[in-house]
């Protein structure tokens, strides 16, 4: 479901719901003749052309979750009674309703033309019922192509995160084994000096015993000779 889609469909209905209001309150009732049967048969096709954007609008609005959902399919309903008044307000003018007398009157009507009339609109409503088929195919397919390009989308997401995790994890390793030679470094250092501490002190050992066996024998030497 996108809203941007259902507020385009709404766009349309509400252009062609004040196209066809015009042209059955003012240019209809001010024509007369061929004229006036040409603006009745564009009418009769306008209105079926609202009811085809009140199926997308369902269509679209199903989807939608929760509230919104209802908000959305709320509207639908409010188009589709104004477009079913529409269209009553057509079909009267046409001689499909009540108001056939009215046309006759006004030249609109001719019996001969009755039957001929009948499978136009038997025609127009397989039209009709296969363009909403279509229409509804139309929107499911866009669905599904919307669902893959925001899969796409997330795939794209996650291919990049794990990019930067990936480039992270390389850094990180680079920065142990810095810190592993570093160690090592300071660990030989480490054993240098002990070394150096040790041979230290075997050296002044060494000296004490020297200094210790020399003042013996000058002991001696002085005491014992």
């Amino acid at each position: 479901m996108s809203s941007e889609q259902f507020e385009r469909i709404e766009d349309d209905f509400r252009t062609l719901s004040e196209t066809v209001s015009y042209k059955l309150e003012a240019k209809i009732p001010n024509s007369s003749g061929e004229v006036r049967k040409k603006l009745v048969r564009e009418v009769l096709k306008e209105t079926d052309d609202l009811f085809v954007l009140v199926a997308s609008l369902e269509n679209e609005a199903k989807p939608a979750p929760g509230s919104y959902r209802t908000q959305l399919m709320g509207k639908t309903r409010s188009y589709r009674r104004q477009a079913e008044k529409l269209q009553r307000d057509a079909q009267r003018l046409s001689g499909h309703t009540s108001g056939r007398d009215e046309l006759l009157s006004g030249g609109l009507y001719t019996p001969a033309r009755s039957d001929f009339e009948a499978q136009q609109d038997s025609q127009k409503d397989k039209v009709v019922d296969g363009l909403e088929s279509l229409n509804r195919t139309s929107q499911s397919l866009s669905r599904t192509h919307r669902i893959a390009a925001e899969t796409d989308e997330i795939g794209a997401g996650i291919l990049d995160e794990l990019d930067e995790q990936k480039e992270q994890l390389i850094r990180t390793k680079e920065n142990l084994e810095d810190m592993d030679g570093n160690l090592a470094k300071s660990k030989k250092i480490l054993n240098r000096m002990a070394r150096r501490v040790i041979t230290n002190k075997l050296i002044l050992s060494g000296i004490i015993i020297v200094e210790l066996a020399i003042l013996g024998v000058v002991v001696w030497w002085k005491f014992f000779s």
